[in-house]
């Protein structure tokens, strides 16, 4: 493009000037760019910039669930896994044993239900397979409530397309399916727990924001505990940024600089 528009002569020409290559690689290897900021320029000058006015309102709400205290005391203060019966072995697994005594609340399964109860087409966002697991109990006890709800899945395990129907559940791990795909059927998604990612947020927001959808107002539910470590991670969030676990201090128990730019 810079070619094309004339800013260069040829590849040569644009080689010269802003590539630095490795001179100890056996394959030509780029170092660095340099004049980056004259390349910044020709990009502005060839950018065509196109807004469009969304149509659509964001409706975010919070519903609020509980958690055990007693486990998570247990893996804060004694560092012993709950779930596995054994010493919490480093910071990693402490984490993960934080956020399951967390997310795997029986109250986050009423909650889908009393969301399911709202709205008849529901899509929600999970993290981790304990939690699929949960939502597959979910299932099973929406069926032997005789409620015709149809249940798919997107993740690692299913790749199943959007149920069709008046009354369904589609359940999507963030990784795997918070973009590539878009739902104009709905209006509403459900996070199970929250995403480390702000990237993935945003884009797991956007499954059911598109320009061809009928609805005029989407609605966002998100299922929060007060917990320290859903407080952090929701901090992050919200700044726009991702959640980094090193910078968690343990001693006073609060998330101060745990957040790096996007």
């Amino acid at each position: 493009m810079f070619v094309a528009n004339g800013f260069y002569r040829n590849r040569t020409e644009f080689k010269r000037e802003h590539v630095i290559y490795n001179t100890y690689a056996k394959f030509p290897k780029v170092e660095r760019y340099v004049g980056v900021s004259k390349l910044v320029r020709h990009r502005n000058n060839i950018l065509i910039h196109m807004p469009y006015i969304r149509e659509t309102t964001r409706h975010a709400e919070n519903v609020w669930c509980d958690y055990d205290k007693e486990l998570m005391k247990q893996a804060v203060e004694a560092r012993w896994n709950p779930f596995d019966q054994a010493p919490i072995r480093d910071i990693a697994e402490l984490f993960h044993v934080m956020r399951r005594v967390v997310n795997s609340d029986p109250s986050r399964k009423q909650a889908i239900r009393t969301l399911l109860a709202k709205h008849d087409r529901l899509i929600v966002f999970y993290n981790f397979d304990y939690e699929l697991e949960m939502l597959r109990e979910l299932q099973v006890e929406l069926i032997e409530d005789d409620t015709a709800i149809k249940y798919a899945e997107w993740n690692g395990h299913k790749h199943e397309d959007i149920p069709s129907g008046s009354k369904w559940v589609y359940v999507v791990q963030y990784i795997a399916g918070a973009e590539g795909w878009n739902c104009v059927t709905t209006n509403a998604v459900a996070f199970w727990s929250l995403t480390y990612s702000y990237k993935l947020w945003e884009q797991a927001h956007g499954r059911i924001d598109r320009l061809n959808t009928k609805y005029t107002n989407l609605y966002y539910y998100t299922l929060r505990s007060k917990a320290d470590i859903d407080w952090a991670i929701w901090r992050s969030l919200k700044s726009k940024k991702t959640f980094q676990t090193a910078h968690f201090d343990m001693d006073n128990s609060q998330f101060a600089n745990f957040v790096v730019e996007k």
